[in-house]
């Protein structure tokens, strides 16, 4: 038995707080070629997670709030927001599943946020996502406006607390 308890979901996110990327994912599953990948995904706010996409091979993914507040945010190819969601417990916002081949992205929107996140597998870092190339790269010093930008369209904001 695997159990997901309070203890577990801190000590993540209290690594997710202290690293240069600002996140951190726990892995369940013992080896990268299992056909179905789960995870604990800590996420800071403003931790970038570069808009991408699974296909080739095709992979869905599914992310449930654990918690705190995020959005979740699709694509269309030229980079115009589509849909979202804020995933928050809360407000009955538990889960949502994005299909292969769906521009996407999650941002933190409180301190201590964690999901659990489950794909298809295996996972092979090679050609695990695609990257949209209308997004900064993750390091590029614009991540931080382009994070505001995407916040500033949907009328959200970072709990500051």
């Amino acid at each position: 038995m695997i159990k997901i308890d309070s203890q577990l979901i801190d000590k993540i996110s209290l690594q997710a707080q202290n690293c240069e990327r600002k996140r951190k994912n726990y892995n369940f599953h013992k080896i990268a070629s299992d056909p179905f990948q789960r995870l604990i995904n800590a996420i800071e706010p403003y931790s970038y997670i570069q808009p991408h996409k699974h296909e080739n091979p095709d992979k869905r993914e599914v992310f449930f709030v654990l918690r705190g507040k995020m959005a979740v945010i699709e694509f269309d190819d030229m980079g115009e927001i589509v849909d979202y969601i804020i995933l928050d417990s809360k407000t009955g916002n538990i889960a949502v599943e994005i299909p292969e081949r769906t521009w996407h992205t999650i941002i933190s929107l409180e301190k201590g946020s964690v999901s659990y996140e489950c794909k298809d597998g295996p996972y092979n870092p090679d050609d695990d996502k695609n990257f949209a190339e209308w997004a900064p790269k993750e390091g590029d010093p614009n991540c931080k406006t382009y994070i505001e930008k995407i916040l500033n369209k949907l009328n959200l904001k970072i709990s500051e607390f």
